[in-house]
């Protein structure tokens, strides 16, 4: 995003515990040890589209019946599938895991509502260690809740024309993408030149509105129908995190 985000304490300490037992000793001192990740998103959210959340630091107002004032949310799904990637010495290559959540009303102090991540089952113990070490660099921000729920199946298939991803068969969470109708060509629709949360890299967000985005879990489920959704692939390394 377009924002310099803190990196949370409660969320880099639950997440460098989990790394711990992988990190490298070198003359009796701690180093992390090398990765890359190349991967794409499937990602819907509340907002209308584009998420003006990319642009502000706050979400778009939504109205209610049941009350005067606005709501600010942008609660979001978002379905990764690793391209190419290493942890070390643990392939991450084909890899699956979703995030859903809630950014919140605001983020000035760099602190978002909560998050969610579900792996799929074929995920490694070594491989999940890894993803939960890369995401602290590469959503630097803090939340107030975060936690890391039940594996579930993660099915995931996109061409030039829909995206689809679904949680637990799409009982738990799924987000449906289609083409932006008011395109001038066949080529598709992309947004370039702006910042995605840390990535250093990505290949243009390609615009794709939702048929549907939910998530069905816990006191939190929610589901949108029409509102902001894209793809985009990111890249990122540890060369890129130490020259920060």
């Amino acid at each position: 995003m377009t924002r310099s985000f803190l990196i949370g304490g409660a969320t880099l300490a639950l997440l460098a515990g989990m790394a711990f037992s992988s990190n490298l000793i070198v003359k009796g001192a701690e180093r992390a040890p090398e990765w890359s990740l190349n991967m794409t998103a499937i990602e819907a959210c509340s907002c209308p589209m584009f998420c003006q959340c990319y642009f502000n630091t706050e979400p778009a107002a939504h109205h209610h019946a049941d009350y005067g004032e606005p709501e600010h949310y942008c609660r979001f799904n978002v379905a990764w599938q690793i391209n190419e990637g290493h942890h070390g010495d643990t392939d991450l290559t084909g890899a699956r895991f979703w995030m859903a959540g809630d950014i919140g009303a605001g983020w000035e102090d760099g602190t978002m509502d909560w998050k969610v991540v579900h792996f799929d089952p074929s995920v490694t113990a070594e491989q999940r260690e890894g993803l939960l070490e890369i995401m602290v660099p590469l959503f630097p921000v803090e939340w107030m809740s975060f936690e890391v729920g039940e594996e579930m199946p993660i099915e995931w298939q996109a061409d030039a024309d829909r995206a689809v991803a679904t949680l637990g068969g799409g009982e738990a969470g799924e987000v449906r993408l289609v083409r932006v109708a008011q395109r001038m060509s066949d080529a598709p629709v992309i947004l370039d030149n702006v910042q995605y949360w840390g990535a250093p890299r990505h290949d243009g967000i390609v615009l794709m509105p939702n048929e549907v985005q939910g998530y069905h879990l816990g006191p939190d489920a929610f589901e949108y129908e029409g509102t902001n959704g894209f793809m985009i692939t990111v890249d990122i390394n540890s060369n890129d995190v130490a020259a920060q």
